[in-house]
Parts: structure tokens; sequence; C-alpha cells
């Protein structure tokens, strides 16, 4: 009743023997096992876990939006909601243990940390309309969107656990969508300030905000790549929404997707090479993972419609 998996890695040329790994499992724990031996082999040449990463959504395919949990090749789906209402926009810790997520289970937008582990949920703010959570890559802080004050949404940050809030962001226009870069110094978000939806990066005390999207009236939903040079982000064109990734190093901009439909929400894969996105290109919204040079599309939801998706890093 078990199944014996075993795995070596020699360099050819030196004829050496570099590593080695062993499992003795249940029939089914062998695509975890394997997956986890992979992740061995992506670590050895300093890769992040690439096999073992999740991703996390909303679906409605039960009747209303809740969160789901899939792995990174759109298999063992998951369901992680059950509040019957709309819960959406969820974003993982860098620790794989937690999300964070906004829920209507309360009657308005609040925002919640759930512990995967434990299954206990944290309330991180429910005043206002709360929205877009990012935790920073260091595990130390989380931003995030509300009206608290103004009316308006405009970008704030807590401690990870959800206290200590404080706002980034003085503007009567609509700033929303942050995301932090690698060395959780900066973050990027998308504000209408101009007149229509661009994308700014500020430092992580707000300062020093400059506007970083030029060439068009909608660019929106920035996604910086775990690597630091790459901005992917939403561009609409003639009501058409791609997907662009800029070079912060070089401002090259590339196209990413290339169909007359909405595709939106990308986030990165841990090592930069993937992402995931929604897309309506099949008829109903579905979540694709995508390489960051435009090749090897891949539909990973089919049932229902899926969308907001976050690749845990």
């Amino acid at each position: 009743n078990s199944v014996v998996l075993e795995g070596k890695i020699y360099d050819v040329k030196s004829q050496r023997f570099i590593l080695g790994r062993k499992y003795n499992i249940e029939p089914s724990l062998l695509r975890l096992a394997a997956h986890k031996m992979a992740d061995e082999l992506m670590k050895l040449y300093g890769e992040p876990p690439l096999f073992t990463s999740k991703i996390v959504f909303v679906s409605n395919r039960d009747g209303n939006d809740e969160i789901y949990l899939m792995d990174y090749d759109g298999q063992n789906q998951v369901r992680l909601t059950y509040n019957r209402v709309r819960d959406y926009m969820p974003a993982w810790a860098p620790d794989r243990k937690k999300i964070a997520y906004t829920s209507f289970k309360e009657g308005q937008a609040i925002l919640y940390i759930l512990d995967l582990e434990q299954g206990k949920l944290t309330t991180v703010q429910n005043e206002g309309t709360n929205f877009a959570p990012a935790f920073s890559p260091d595990g130390k802080k989380l931003a995030f969107c509300s009206t608290l004050e103004e009316g308006n949404s405009e970008i704030y940050v807590a401690q990870s656990n959800g206290t200590k809030i404080r706002r980034l962001t003085f503007n009567k226009a609509i700033d929303t969508a942050p995301t932090w870069s690698p060395t959780s110094r900066e973050i990027a978000f998308t504000s209408d300030r101009s007149g229509t939806p661009q994308i700014y990066i500020m430092d992580a005390e707000g300062t020093n905000i400059r506007h970083v999207s030029f060439g068009g009236n909608y660019h929106d939903a920035p996604a910086w790549a775990p690597t630091g040079e790459r901005l992917a982000y939403v561009s609409r064109v003639n009501l058409i929404f791609d997907l662009y990734i800029l070079n912060l190093r070089t401002n090259q901009i590339i196209k990413l997707t290339e169909s007359n439909a909405r595709n939106e929400s990308p986030a990165w894969s841990p090592d930069g090479r993937h992402l995931v996105f929604s897309s309506n290109r099949k008829g109903t919204i579905q979540i694709f993972s995508i390489d960051y040079d435009g090749t090897n599309l891949r539909q990973l939801t089919f049932q229902g419609e899926n969308k907001l998706p976050d690749w845990s890093k």
C-alpha cells in the first residue's frame, strides 16, 4: 500500500553524485512528493520553489464569489471560504500560510487575514470599503486600499498582523492596486490623479511618487515581478484589455497577450518566469498561465467563472 519514489542527480561531466531523495509514501501523495523533489532541484540552482506553489483565486462555480485554491498547474482545486456572500481579491502572505481577502459577510467590504493552517480569521479593517490587499515580500507589512477617511480610495499600510494602520497616499483621485517591490522598499500602484488610470511607484513610506506608465490613457493592475526589473500591468486600447510588461531598467515595453478579450489581473510565479491572469477569451472568465515572453498559454480553470488569481511566492 505504498510507493517508493527515488530521484538522484548526477553531474555527467565529472560523474559526481550531487543530490538524492527517497520517499516512501501513500499512492495518493505521489504527485506532491514528485513536486517536492522537483523543488529540491530548483533549490539546488538557487531558484524559488515553483512546483509546490499554489494559486488562490475567486470563483462563482458554487453560486457566489468565494475563495478557492489550486496547484500551480490547475490541479487540486479546493474551496476555502463558505460565506455565501461575495469574497474577493485574495492575496498570499510570503510564508504561504496566510491569505488576506475582502468579504461582504458582515454586509460591507471588510478586510480579513485567514490563517490557512489554524483556520483563524483576523479582521484588519472594518470601517469604509477595504480591498486590494498586498503583503510585503519581507512579511512585515500589508498594503491595502480603503475609503476610510475621505470617501475615495487611498492606499494604507499595516503590520502584517493587521495592526498599526497608517495612510500612504493623500490625493483626491482614486489610488488603488498596490504591489510591492521584491525589496519591500517600494510600492507600485494605480492612480487617476492625471485624469486617467496610470501606474505610479512610491517609496514604502508614501514619498517620492513618480509616474512610470506612458503611451495610453488606461493602465491598471500592476504586478511587480519577484526578480525586480519587470512590472506587468493591464492596458486598454480600443476597448480591448491586454497584458503588458514594462522593464523598469530599460523602459522597454512588450505586449504579453494578443486577443480580442479582457485580459486582466496578472500575478507572477515565484521564479518570475510565468504569470497567471484572468481572461474571457473563451467566452467565460477563466484563469490562464503564460510564460513571461508570451508563449505556452494554458487554461487552468473551466468550471464557473474564475478571476483575481494570486500566485504564492
